[in-house]
This record gives C-alpha cells, structure tokens and sequence, in this order.
C-alpha cells in the first residue's frame, strides 16, 4: 500500500517539485495552497504524512499543524516543517506545536525522499 502525503505550501512551484519527487518514489500526493486549505483536506482524509511550509498566508504553518494536532484523524500523523526558517527558537515552537521534523528549503530531492522514508518506514 502507497502512503498517501498532504503538501501544503504557498508556492506552486515547489509544490510541483515536491510532488514530482514523491509521486516519483510512489507516494500518492495531494496538495494546499496555504494552511487554511491544508487543515480543510486533513479534516476530510487520513494521510499517512504531512509536509507543510511556515510563512504561508491566510494560516501560517505552526497555526496548521497545532490545529492538526486537535484531529482525531490525524492522531499520529508525522508533520515535517519544510521551510526557509533554520533558527533554533523557530525549530522549538515547531516541535511545540507538534511538528516531526524539520526540512530546510531549498530541498535536495534525495533529503527529501530519506526524511519521507525514515519517518513513514517505508
């Protein structure tokens, strides 16, 4: 069975290179423009990972992932931060607010597909 991963980032393009990197590596791939759009789609479906950026607008990522963190569906679900911010105060509100890991743009394709291995093992 293919794990299924919510992106969610402002930019299309980079959307576009993450899915291209995951769906590559048969991971079944969906898509939010902002954290609004990213908390809708992991109220409606059970994913397997959550990768999100930081600064997006109409709800930022931490915003997201604390809101995430409420759903019963999503009990368990790794969230990776995937963002331009590398600071350490950043990197602990992440963690607080219930990320998993911390990826920092831009991304090598290879990180990303190792980071999604380790986390989903598989």
């Amino acid at each position: 069975m293919t794990a299924s991963i919510l992106t969610v980032d402002d930019s299309s393009s980079l959307r576009m290179a993450i899915r291209i990197a995951l769906s590559g590596a048969g991971y079944t791939v969906t898509e939010a423009a902002d954290g609004q759009e990213g908390l809708a789609k992991a109220q409606a479906a059970k994913f397997d990972m959550i990768i999100t950026d930081l600064n997006m607008p109409n709800m930022d990522g931490l915003s997201m992932i604390k809101e995430v963190r409420k759903l019963p569906i999503q009990t368990g679900t790794p969230i990776i931060f995937l963002t331009t911010e590398s600071d350490d105060a950043m990197k602990q509100q992440a963690k607080a607010a219930g990320a998993t890991g911390w990826l920092v743009k831009p991304f090598v394709p290879d990180q990303l597909l190792k980071i999604s291995r380790k986390v989903l093992g598989r």
